[in-house]
């Protein structure tokens, strides 16, 4: 039996020499992995290549950029918006994976307005597969910044997370996430590949929505608050904002059910 963990991983790979963080090069192995995956992907279904770089693009844009906003404006918009210039010092940490959610919506979006032989379901479809992956990624970059703790626990794999100055045990919810997201990685990778599921418009999307943000409203039961307002509130933020996405992909499964098969 496991007498709990002590966590002191220093953020920063090569401490006091170069200031290259976990959380760096996890977030960005997510995008490298998944570039390759969707090459792979536009190749089976002979689609141009060349749109990837395009779409890397937007996707960062709209990952960066939503997160960050997501964090200001839910969790702390009466500072932000008193303090706007704050909203552009994001390598001082503050980033909302729902922000990112709808940034990444957004960024697509405006890359099927572009590039207007692209379907946005069809995009969405493809895309969502990778982007479990990289959340599974940046959950475990969380990890290495002991940061998004979870509550106390008593269970024997517990981590003490020593450089928050903490001695005693909490719930690993960042792993508890890092796991969730790659299982359902490999479950949506398996419905594209095996069961065709791509050819149905909305199906992988939908799929994604349920299975991430309904992992994501469950764990944050045993999650520590963001903000000291969420300690207040029923559901925190997180939930209230899991929702509705939720929701959406309950629509797009039963909407895709009744559609006939799409290959673009």
């Amino acid at each position: 039996m496991l007498n709990y963990i002590h966590w002191n991983v220093h953020p920063e790979i090569f401490p006091d020499f170069l200031p290259v963080r976990w959380y760096g090069i996890l977030f960005m192995s997510g995008f490298v992995f998944g570039y390759y995956m969707l090459e792979r992907i536009f190749k089976a279904e002979n689609k141009p290549v060349a749109w990837l770089d395009s779409l890397s693009l937007y996707v960062g844009a709209g990952t960066i950029l939503g997160a960050r906003l997501g964090h200001c404006l839910f969790y702390e918009p009466a500072y932000y918006l008193s303090h706007p210039i704050e909203i552009l010092k994001i390598w001082e940490g503050g980033l909302a994976s729902h922000g990112a959610a709808i940034g990444i919506l957004l960024s697509l979006w405006l890359f099927s307005r572009k590039f207007k032989e692209v379907n946005f379901l069809w995009i969405t479809d493809r895309l969502v597969i990778v982007v479990a992956l990289g959340a599974s990624c940046i959950r475990l970059g969380n990890l290495m910044n002991s940061e998004i703790i979870g509550g106390a626990t008593t269970l024997p794999w517990g981590f003490i997370f020593e450089r928050l100055g903490e001695d005693f045990p909490r719930h690993p919810t960042q792993l508890y996430e890092a796991f969730a997201y790659m299982i359902i990685f490999i479950f949506l990778f398996r419905q594209y590949w095996q069961n065709k599921a791509g050819q149905y418009s909305g199906r992988l999307f939908g799929l994604f929505l349920i299975l991430v943000f309904g992992f994501r409203f469950f764990i944050e039961f045993i999650k520590d608050v963001q903000v000291d307002f969420e300690k207040s509130m029923a559901l925190n933020m997180g939930q209230w904002l899991s929702v509705p996405l939720v929701l959406l992909g309950v629509v797009l499964l039963m909407r895709s059910r009744k559609m006939a098969p799409k290959t673009a």
